[in-house]
């Protein structure tokens, strides 16, 4: 299609007294072409004429009226459903390369006589009116650590009328990965806006034990730095735009970034944090002209931060485990029974019996999850080895794959003692060192040894060091020792006779 633009050049370069071929080429047209466009005062796009007919036959002429039917009641079918169902109704009738005309005539139906669309209404913003902020997941970035993947979220925040933003990296949508986020954003950013919307926080509720006291910690948080809340509705994402596009341009960034940088892995969780800062500070810098109109408007910090910590009281249940926030967790069998105290954080639980830290334990993503240290239940394992076989924990009773096979193996060996067996060689792991433990089972699965608890702990004492427990050296006794010990006893009992004297 020739274009307004190459008309005007083309006359340009004729009333400059280039030849006609000549300027044809320079503008990208036919000699042909431009002998039509030469003299006529119109432009192509003004001598454009709609056209008001079919060049060829609809094949849906029959079938429109119920086809449009349906769409009116169903306006959300697809062309691609119609037209198979239309194949199935009247075989033969309707080839695969009708499909497109099909799907023309239906947008051009609905843009026409469809239902009308939501409209997005652009909004003002104000300087330190509108912060945002929301979780978005990082796993599809691929960034491991020291070789590791490190599955991850960040928490978003932007201010909506100058665009800054800040991330912070947490594993989880919880009350406090939020309250944490919020905090380092506030205290980084130097001030507080009027208000902070948020999506419905459905996420962050359910990960909560209780959602009455999820309400009332996130109004005290927000109470704290005297935030005013808003909650988008549901499901409806494009309510809170500001930061979800912000979650794409930003995490494109980083995958730009990690592209320039040649390597995805990092040397540990600080250096990647370290890199993200680095590139939030490089995507504000672009943002200070309206930044500065913004940080004039917000309010000043309180004078310091509210705990993104709280405590929960339990009872250690039979298993010897306890129950936080849907997920459970072991404890030393010790505290069975008894009441603890613990502090649930973003990212860890300690928990304390009285003033005493007795475990600090890794929090679990999600819901529904468990953290079992073998540690904690192998001396009644040991002592129960029948309730290992249908133990609802078991898998977490194989610290490594080997330990796994080694106890296929000794079920091939000899299944009644299988279970006994595997335990002693795992309290061996708790007591002594389960790395030693892994080594030795290693040793002696690649040599097709049959796997004993001697066997592994004669093993590991001679890796580690030490003397054989149970080692016992009979030397062969020579006989003639006894006869030298009687004839020396011989001889001093005559050497203290006494000496008979003659009258």
């Amino acid at each position: 299609m020739i274009k307004d633009t190459q008309v005007l050049r083309l006359r340009q370069f004729l009333g400059e007294g280039m030849p006609l071929y000549r300027a044809a080429w320079k503008v990208g047209m036919d000699a042909k072409t431009a002998r039509k466009y030469r003299d006529p005062a119109r432009l192509p796009s003004q001598a454009f004429t709609p056209r008001d007919w079919r060049t060829r036959e609809d094949p849906f002429h029959e079938v429109w009226p119920e086809l449009r039917d349906r769409l009116v009641v169903h306006p959300g079918l697809q062309a691609k459903t119609l037209f198979e169902d239309l194949q199935r109704r009247f075989p033969g009738r309707f080839p695969d390369g009708q499909l497109r005309t099909l799907q023309r005539h239906i947008k051009a139906w609905r843009a026409t006589e469809g239902p009308s669309k939501e409209v997005f209404f652009e909004q003002v913003h104000t300087p330190g009116q509108l912060a945002a902020s929301d979780f978005t997941h990082m796993s599809d970035l691929h960034v491991t650590i020291a070789g590791a993947a490190f599955d991850h979220l960040v928490f978003h925040f932007v201010l909506t009328y100058s665009n800054w933003e800040t991330v912070t990296v947490c594993f989880s949508e919880s009350f406090e990965s939020l309250s944490q986020g919020l905090q380092n954003a506030l205290w980084e950013l130097g001030g507080v806006p009027q208000v902070h919307r948020t999506d419905r926080l459905t996420a962050a509720v359910n990960n909560h034990c209780n959602k009455n006291l999820f309400t009332e910690r996130y109004q005290a948080l927000l109470a704290h730095y005297g935030l005013k809340a808003q909650a988008i509705q549901a499901r409806q994402a494009h309510q809170n735009g500001d930061v979800e596009q912000s979650h794409h341009r930003f995490k494109t960034a980083v995958d730009q970034a990690l592209m320039l940088r040649g390597d995805r892995d990092f040397r540990d969780r600080a250096a990647y944090e370290q890199f993200l800062g680095t590139l939030c500070d490089q995507r504000n810098s672009n943002r200070r002209q309206r930044f500065a109109e913004e940080r004039s408007q917000l309010r000043t910090l309180p004078r310091g931060r509210i705990d993104d910590w709280h405590w929960q009281t339990v009872r250690v249940r039979p298993g010897s485990t306890i129950r936080i926030g849907h997920n459970t967790y072991s404890v030393p069998s010790r505290l069975m029974a008894e009441k603890v105290a613990v502090r649930v954080l973003a990212e860890c639980l300690e928990v304390w019996y009285g003033t005493t830290l007795v475990e600090r334990l890794p929090r679990q993503r999600g819901q529904h999850k468990s953290l079992i240290n073998y540690r904690h239940v192998i001396d009644w394992l040991v002592r129960k080895p029948g309730a290992f076989a249908a133990y609802r924990y078991q898998d977490a009773m194989f610290p490594t794959s080997r330990f796994r096979r080694a106890y296929d193996a000794l079920l091939a060996q000899s299944p009644a003692r299988a279970a006994a067996d595997y335990l002693r060689i795992l309290e061996l792991a708790a007591k002594e060192s389960e790395a030693g433990v892994d080594a030795v089972l290693g040793r002696l699965l690649e040599g097709n040894v049959p796997i004993t608890p001697t066997v592994v702990v004669e093993q590991l004492r001679h890796d580690l060091g030490l003397p054989r427990a149970m080692e016992v050296i009979i030397t062969t006794v020579d006989l003639a020792t006894y006869d030298l010990l009687l004839e020396t006893r011989e001889d001093l009992s005559l050497a203290n006779q006494p000496t008979c004297m003659s009258l």
